[in-house]
Formats: C-alpha cells, structure tokens, sequence
C-alpha cells in the first residue's frame, strides 16, 4: 500500500537541501537516509534520501542526485509516497495508521449507527474522525480517549460515547433549550 509521508516544499540554502512537510507519525522510519520513496507526480522520483537534519524546527531533506538550488526548487510541492506494508502496525498500543481506521463503521456503545469514517484530519491539539453519516451529512469526532471508547479493526468499527450535541444537534430541542 502506498502512503504519502511528506511533501516537498521550498528549497533550503545551495546545495540541494529542500524544506519537508510531514505527514507521517514515523518520520524517523519513512523518511530516513536510504529510504526510496515514490513520487507524485511520478516523472520526479524515484527519490532517495541522503542526509536529513532538523534545523529550526524543520526538516530537511537532500536527495540523492539534488546538488543545488536550481534542482531542489524543481521538487517543490512534490509529494512522497513510502510503501508500506497494510498488515504493519504501529509501535504503540492504541496507535493506528490512518488507512486501518478510513471505511470503519461508528457506532455508540449502545450499537446505534452514526456513520463511516472518510477521512482523518490532523489537527495542532487532536485528531478528528470525519465522519460521513447514512443521510450524506458529516460529523467530526474527536479521536480522543474520553470520546472513542474502541476500534475493533477485527470487526471494522469504532465504538463512541459521544456528550450530548456531538452527533445529535437535536439534543438541544429535547432538552427544552431551543429558543426558536
């Protein structure tokens, strides 16, 4: 299976070095000197990286064959894509890749249907679940401990305990607080 890991961005000083967005929770894994990553779009790789260093709190990438300025601005905005084996698991407990939690269903603990998850979305403070419900309509859960009491990739669902309004605007209506 294919993942995007990083994106390239803006070329870093002369010699070849580029600036990376991340999109990996393993970058000392999949984006580390030797790696062969895929591209897209695919005329600019396969690219290998040669060194890597984190400087001012961003990574930096020179590929193998990149050697000035002129070249690595040629990569910019090109993603890197690492196979990665669909059966491979993270390394924590409780951690999941996000291509193992995309297509589960949501349920609540009490078994009742809220939808398919279609996307993570990464944010600063937590991960949300984007959640697309029977009618078409989204959600987003917080993928946070208080909130997703499970994921059984086994049985392909993840189990929540949402507060009352997260997935239910009409709580308010039924609590009496409607002010319409």
């Amino acid at each position: 299976m294919q993942l995007v890991v990083a994106r390239i961005g803006r070329a870093h000083g002369i010699k070849g070095e580029v600036t990376v967005e991340v999109r990996t929770d393993e970058p000392e894994l999949r984006l580390a000197p030797g790696c062969v990553l895929a591209t897209d779009p695919a005329s600019a790789g396969p690219l290998t990286i040669e060194t890597g260093r984190v400087h001012s709190g961003r990574l930096l990438l020179r590929f193998e064959g990149v050697r000035d300025r002129t070249a690595a601005e040629a990569l910019r905005n090109t993603l890197l894509i690492a196979e990665v084996d669909p059966e491979e698991l993270p390394e924590g407990e409780d951690e999941y890749y996000d291509h193992q939690l995309v297509d589960l269903d949501v349920v609540t603990a009490d078994g009742t249907e809220v939808g398919r998850i279609t996307e993570i979305s990464h944010l600063p403070t937590q991960d949300l679940f984007i959640v697309e419900r029977p009618d078409g309509s989204e959600v987003m859960i917080p993928f946070v401990e208080e909130i997703v009491a499970e994921i059984d990739l086994e049985e392909q669902k993840a189990v929540i305990t949402p507060p009352p309004g997260l997935i239910d605007d009409r709580a308010e209506v039924a609590s009496g607080r409607d002010e319409s």
